[in-house]
């Protein structure tokens, strides 16, 4: 007898037997509204400045102005064309701008800071920011390398600074939604996750178009280098960083860690991984980028296996899913679907097929009379949907942040949290450029093999 058929029997001779009948009820989550905020933010008017103003930024900047109670009073940015946009944006003329964010950090009329820059200024702005006494949100990941967050930690913990990394979905309603299904058991224990998500265009490619503008006279090119090496003006280098290990942390700290930071709040995990090991490659935008357009990840999380799948070659949806004995918690960009399961026989089994034919017929009857129930009274399994407002929606994550900066209460994605879903992405990137397994070393606070 094929074994493949016979669990494919089994299985549907079980839903029958059962009588099990599907259905899905739908939830819609209180979008938790922030016209009740306007009253929670209500005092002392918070005037902010933002670091960088390009694609993030200027979503950053033009989110945070529709928040209650805030004002931008400064913006600082290398391309001079980043300017007119931030006056364009907050519809200030007059709107203080510059190159050089140091004289953002030193006007005593600034209580906070946003930056959203590329990977490699990540450090320097964080820790300069806390020394100048500024609290700040920054763009995630946070940080470029391993050795850089731990910096960016100790600088929040020494100057009292809140410290928010930009994984704006751990501000959800649905990941808050996913957290307490969890934490009430409602797929018992956790056995593996998986992530995943991919693209299929060329901006979602970050092949993205340079300013027809740009140039060395508007673009302080050297000074945006930093300490990556030193190459002549390149403008797709500038637009498109993301595609360098130099500026960038790949698919990883683009996408990789915006579904990390929401594991972590679903299954209240604050930790490093023990291990990763990945595979990749660049499959199909061969632009001359050396970070992998495809990138599958296993992690080792205190020895629940993580697997994540990022691609931008083929489009799929964005989702994260967890899965114990109890059932799936499966969360999309919009929903969050509760998949129960009892994990018990709702059939004979159909191991019984190689019993003799009396000794099946027996345990056959015997089943039935101990499992079977009356007709009209057969369970009904029930999925549970529960829908909310976009899960990667930015205007609660920054609502939280200047509620920090206000009462001086701990955010959720602070310098810690932040730092260990960027150290997952800095193990996936290494394991992918040595080519091996890599551990995450306690001790040392380093990568090794």
């Amino acid at each position: 007898m094929n074994s493949n058929s016979s669990r494919r029997q089994f299985l549907q001779v079980g839903s029958a037997a059962a009588g099990g009948l599907m259905a899905a009820k739908t939830i819609l989550l209180d979008p938790r509204p922030l016209g009740a905020a306007q009253k929670a933010a209500s005092g002392k008017k918070l005037r902010f400045a933002i670091i960088g103003i390009g694609m993030e930024g200027s979503g950053v900047l033009g989110t945070a102005i529709t928040l209650p109670n805030v004002e931008c009073v400064g913006a600082a940015d290398l391309y001079d064309g980043r300017h007119t946009l931030a006056r364009e944006i907050t519809g200030n003329q007059s709107l203080p701008v510059t190159r050089r964010y140091q004289e953002l950090l030193d006007r005593k009329d600034i209580d906070c800071i946003l930056a959203a820059v590329p990977d490699h200024w990540h450090k320097r702005v964080v820790v300069d920011s806390c020394n100048a006494g500024k609290d700040i949100y920054c763009e995630k990941p946070m940080s470029h390398t391993a050795s850089e967050g731990f910096e960016m930690v100790d600088a929040a913990k020494k100057n009292s600074r809140i410290v928010q990394i930009g994984a704006q979905r751990v501000s959800s309603a649905l990941c808050a939604k996913a957290r307490e299904l969890y934490h009430e058991g409602a797929i018992g224990e956790v056995e593996n996750v998986e992530l995943t998500l991919g693209r299929n265009d060329p901006t979602g490619a970050w092949e993205y178009p340079p300013p027809p503008d740009l140039s060395p006279q508007n673009l302080d090119w050297d000074t945006w280098l930093n300490d990556a090496p030193k190459i002549p003006f390149n403008p797709e280098r500038f637009a498109r960083w993301r595609c360098w290990k130099e500026y960038g942390t790949g698919v990883g700290g683009d996408l990789m860690v915006h579904l990390i930071s929401g594991m972590q709040v679903t299954l209240g995990w604050n930790e490093p991984p023990r291990s990763a090991s990945a595979l990749g490659g660049i499959f199909r935008w061969k632009d001359g980028r050396n970070m992998p357009d495809i990138h599958v990840v296993l992690f080792d999380y205190h020895g629940v296996p993580v697997y994540v799948r990022l691609g931008l070659g083929t489009e799929s949806p964005e989702s994260a899913r967890y899965m114990g004995p109890k059932g799936i918690l499966d969360t999309g960009e919009f929903d969050l679907r509760h998949s129960r399961q009892k994990g018990v026989d709702t059939s004979p089994s159909y191991y019984t097929s190689s019993y003799p034919q009396k000794m099946r017929d027996e345990y056959v009857k015997q089943w039935h009379e101990e499992h079977d129930v009356p007709p009209g009274q057969e369970p009904i399994g029930s999925d549970t949907v529960y829908r909310g407002n976009d899960w990667d929606d930015l205007r609660p994550h920054l609502f939280n942040f200047f509620q920090a900066v206000r009462t001086r209460k701990p955010v959720v994605e602070d310098a810690v949290f932040g730092n260990h879903a960027a150290v997952a992405c800095h193990m996936a990137n290494e394991s992918y450029f040595r080519k091996k397994t890599v551990y995450w070393d306690q001790a040392t606070r380093s990568i090794v093999t």
